[in-house]
């Protein structure tokens, strides 16, 4: 056995090329075996731990982070502590060896610095106030310093060195990331602001955008229009131009209902006692009038109009003041309208198209499809019962050729 071993280091002392590839060989082999105890033994255990326990964050950090990189370390560490094995090249295969493993380490921290922007979006108490952009910026910069260093490391030149000659390339970089810095400086006002969250409705004139927003990264914003298409746009144009939010609204849980109905001004008039009689009979203005009339008769009592006199005289009941009073009086027992937030009927000034009855009031429904039916159900029974008044709706009508 003893002949045989000094036989073969004789055979391969002679033959110095096939000593290096047998060397090769087995670190290939020692690290792959490596590897495979590494990935399918060990963090298959670790992995089954992870998963009887209770918590997703193990899982999280596990899946991303542990798994998929550090079992390439076994295997490196194999090839850098054997790279003495081959006088000529070991300090090439030592830099390189190190350079890859501190690569894996700066992509492992990266990645647990996006697992941690993963779970604070977990957080119910930070929903909607998103921190990627800074994450994006903070990864950004230790790749930077990564680069610097791995070069450093193949260079074998002091980092000290390298950064001192960033200076001349200053303005290049400052070039080459003005949008980057743009962005992280716009990210932090938006941040600092509270100007945007993930899941606010804002609309963007400028690029065309009009729904929810869905990511804000370092450098976009996604934009999910209502016809489900995707506006993506610059984090730091965004801050350039001018955009509306509609958070306020939600937060309120009002959603404003702005109409206007043009009354024909020729169907304005002064009431009379049948139609003070008719209207009457309508039960939810029926207070209004009861309340108005007698503050009218009390008023022309002082005055001492008689109800007989010129109608001009004293104080008489309008169909068209009759009428707002019926608005109000309907959108106060309306189910779906806020009392609590502004209410308005009012009267605009008059032109060509008739006296506009303003209608100012807000919904206690945000939801788009609800908002749009009460709003229409609500316009619908008040169109329809303006001739109920005595007042025509003023609209053009065309000659008929």
């Amino acid at each position: 056995m003893e002949n045989l071993i000094n036989n073969i280091l004789g055979y391969f002392k002679e033959h110095q090329i096939l000593k290096e590839i047998v060397i090769v060989f087995l670190i290939i082999i020692s690290s792959y075996i490596s590897y495979y105890i590494t990935r399918k033994v060990i963090f298959k255990w670790i992995e089954k731990l992870v998963k009887k326990s209770k918590t997703t964050l193990d899982d999280l950090i596990f899946n991303n982070i542990i798994s998929r990189r550090l079992s390439y370390l076994p295997s490196l560490l194999i090839i850098y502590y054997f790279s003495y094995l081959y006088s000529d090249i070991d300090i090439h295969i030592r830099r390189i060896s190190l350079s890859i493993m501190f690569f894996i380490a700066l992509t492992t921290t990266t990645a647990f610095i996006r697992a941690i922007n993963i779970i604070y979006d977990k957080k119910k108490q930070f929903k909607g106030r998103s921190i990627k952009g800074y994450i994006q910026a903070i990864i950004i910069i230790l790749y930077i310093i990564g680069a610097f260093i791995i070069i450093g490391i193949i260079t074998n030149q002091s980092i000290l060195v390298l950064l001192s000659g960033v200076g001349a390339l200053t303005a290049v970089l400052m070039l080459v990331f003005r949008d980057t810095i743009l962005s992280f400086i716009a990210s932090i006002e938006i941040t600092t602001n509270d100007l945007i969250r993930v899941g606010d409705w804002i609309e963007v004139k400028t690029f065309g955008a009009d729904g929810d927003v869905i990511d804000i990264a370092l450098h976009t914003i996604k934009i999910q229009n209502w016809d489900k298409t995707i506006t993506v746009i610059p984090t730091h144009k965004l801050i350039d131009g001018s955009f509306k939010n509609w958070r306020g609204m939600t937060d309120s849980g009002g959603r404003r209902i702005k109409r206007i109905i043009n009354i024909d001004l020729s169907s304005i008039k002064i009431c009379t006692e049948e139609m003070i009689n008719k209207y009457q009979k309508i039960n939810i203005l029926k207070p209004y009038l009861d309340k108005k009339t007698q503050e009218i008769e009390e008023d022309n009592k002082i005055k001492k109009i008689m109800m007989n006199d010129s109608l001009v005289n004293g104080r008489r009941l309008t169909n068209i003041g009759t009428f707002r009073a019926y608005i109000k009086a309907y959108l106060k027992n309306h189910p779906n309208i806020k009392n609590d937030m502004t209410f308005l009927v009012r009267q605009l000034q008059s032109s060509s198209e008739g006296l506009p009855i303003e209608i100012y009031v807000f919904s206690n429904d945000i939801e788009w499809a609800n908002y749009e039916s009460i709003q229409s159900d609500i316009m619908d029974h008040i169109f329809s019962i303006t001739k109920e008044f005595d007042l025509k709706i003023f609209q053009y009508y065309t000659k008929e050729h």
